[in-house]
């Protein structure tokens, strides 16, 4: 969190190598980030291990885009870094998940009602409950700012 929090303004990949150089005295981690701007009303996010993600598109939009996932291990073996942009819109709602919850999380999920709820209801149905398990849900409400 410390490299994330001191060079938030740098690109996500050196962001990613950085965390890579930081953790290779460990066993490593998986580790996806998400970098949303506001005055491009875009979000560049990259992925390397077992984070699964869902862009959910509010209306009038609709629809959903996944995350594609590099197989890796940040700290240990890091694959070539390919981040995504993709536009967003007021409204859309970010999910992450770990491995330890299962892959049809994203089925039925909508981008409205509280994101508390929507994380809560994901824990409650998908959660495995072999493996520990983290849901965020970050809804981007737009704006000008970076």
């Amino acid at each position: 969190m410390e490299i994330l929090e001191a060079d938030a303004d740098l690109p996500i990949t050196t962001l990613l190598q950085r965390c890579h150089e930081h953790l290779r005295p460990t066993r490593g981690a998986a580790l996806t980030l998400a970098v949303f701007d506001g005055r491009q009303e875009t979000m560049t996010w990259l992925g390397v291990g077992s984070v699964d993600g869902v862009v959910l598109r509010a209306p009038p939009a609709c629809g959903s885009q996944r995350l594609v996932l590099r197989a890796g291990l940040v700290g240990c073996q890091l694959p070539s870094l390919h981040p995504s942009v993709i536009q967003v819109a007021p409204g859309d709602t970010l999910v992450l998940v770990t491995d330890g919850i299962r892959d049809d999380f994203a089925e039925q999920l909508t981008p409205d009602g509280p994101v508390g709820s929507s994380a809560d209801r994901i824990l409650a149905r998908h959660a495995k409950g072999t493996d520990d398990a983290l849901v965020l849900v970050v809804r981007y409400r737009g704006g000008g700012g970076g």
